[in-house]
């Protein structure tokens, strides 16, 4: 009895505990059950959230990101915006996000550079004839101009050296040649060239410091330099008042080179203006059209483009007069020194002497030239025809305080000269005799 009592006793623990053993085990398996469905849950939660983020972001890239970062390609300060929600978005979406944006941005540079380099390539061919045309232009001019006397024909070759230099910019912006082939010529003489090619040419008042006058620039860089020149110049006239001069100094520097200083009295520039100017000046690798702004402002990416082809250099900065001083410095391989044949242009300005004081306390003296605004100096090409078809008629005295002739000033004094010429003529062929007057009529 004993031992059967011990069996049921033993069989009703074991039973408990088995029982107890199965109550946890399915307890667990609730709780693990439980846990696993809060677990999907959460995790559909998340999936969801992240697909949101991830449209999201998709949109955001595609409306403001991308947009933002072709606009940066051109201008270097546009902020490129970052992810919309860069706390909510994992790893994985950031690194496609930065993938999709460098691959869009690489390929929107590469379409811009194929556009630029095919629009360069138009440009050229069509500055090329145009730049022709002005070029004969320009020579039907010059043989009118010997042939009739109408003052007229001065403003047509003077607007026609303006477009020409347009021309002549746009071209060497698109990496083409100049286009005219010039001989070593006096560095005086290629400033005063310059200055015949800037709308404002009367404001212009050119010192010569020189040496030695007869300092020349080489053939080669002798017409990039006039070029270069002018854009300075015409950059002066445009934004200062047109009241004010605009000093032009020329001057031998310390050491083989020689110095051409532009000033303006103009508003000036701010820093950023001034750091990207100089980066233009400076000739950078590469430049696109597109960066010039709208409409272009080419002056100094032209200036940069010969400054990189040529080798001499610009430096700009604050100028005394208010506005900005440009520094055109010119090497001493550029350089050379003609010959005592060569005749010096009489409307370079004379050498300023050195040695004189700079201000004269009594006044100026009788023999200390002063010289007034001359009327605007053509381009010539240098031909035993032109040397001899246009002598230059000596200064007149200069006056105490000469007041600078305005364009249409030079004109009426130019049709003046030019009426007396032709009464003149008259008068001399009424003195033609009967038979003369018959040859002539026949």
């Amino acid at each position: 009895m004993l031992v059967a009592f011990v069996i049921v006793l033993l069989l009703a623990v074991v039973g408990g505990i088995w029982s107890a053993l199965r109550h946890v085990r399915d307890t667990q398996i609730v709780r693990m059950a439980r846990t696993t469905v809060q677990t999907a849950e959460v995790r559909a939660k998340n999936a969801e959230e992240q697909l949101r983020i991830a449209i999201e972001e998709l949109r955001f890239l595609a409306a403001d990101r991308i947009p933002a970062a072709v606009l940066a390609l051109t201008h270097e300060h546009a902020p490129v915006p970052g992810l919309l929600h860069p706390q909510e978005a994992n790893a994985q979406l950031a690194k496609a996000m930065r993938d999709v944006l460098s691959a869009a941005t690489d390929a929107a540079a590469g379409e811009r550079d194929r556009v630029d380099a095919a629009a360069r390539s138009a440009m050229r061919g069509a500055t090329a004839k145009v730049q022709s045309l002005l070029y004969q232009t320009q020579s039907v001019l010059h043989d009118l101009q010997h042939e009739l006397d109408d003052p007229r024909l001065l403003e047509l070759d003077f607007r026609n050296e303006l477009a020409l230099r347009r021309i002549q910019a746009t071209a060497v912006l698109c990496e083409a040649w100049p286009g005219l082939a010039r001989s070593d010529s006096p560095l005086a003489e290629v400033v005063m060239g310059a200055q015949s090619r800037v709308a404002g040419y009367a404001r212009i008042k050119m010192a010569n410091h020189l040496r030695e006058q007869r300092l020349a620039v080489v053939a080669r860089a002798a017409e990039p330099l006039a070029i270069a020149v002018a854009e300075l110049l015409a950059n002066a006239t445009s934004y200062s008042h047109p009241d004010t001069a605009v000093p032009v100094t020329i001057q031998q520097s310390g050491g083989r080179g020689a110095l051409v200083v532009v000033d303006d009295g103009g508003i000036g520039m701010d820093d950023e203006t001034l750091a990207r100017a100089r980066r233009l000046l400076d000739g950078p690798e590469t430049l696109l059209l597109t960066e010039l702004g709208n409409p272009p402002q080419a002056g100094f990416a032209v200036i940069g483009r010969l400054v990189r082809q040529y080798g001499f250099s610009v430096h700009i900065e604050s100028s005394p007069y208010g506005g900005v001083r440009a520094m055109l410095r010119v090497p001493a391989e550029l350089l050379t020194v003609l010959d005592d044949e060569h005749t010096l242009s009489v409307l370079v300005p004379a050498p300023v002497e050195t040695a004189a004081p700079q201000r004269q306390p009594e006044g100026p003296q009788e023999d200390t030239p002063v010289t007034e605004a001359t009327p605007l100096p053509s381009r010539r090409r240098r031909s035993p025809k032109t040397a001899a078809a246009r002598p230059v008629a000596p200064v007149p005295p200069a006056q105490p305080a000469p007041a600078a002739r305005t364009p249409e000033q030079a004109g009426a004094l130019w049709g003046a000269l030019q009426d007396g010429t032709r009464s003149g003529r008259t008068a001399a062929g009424t003195a033609v005799t009967g038979d003369e007057q018959g040859d002539h009529t026949s």
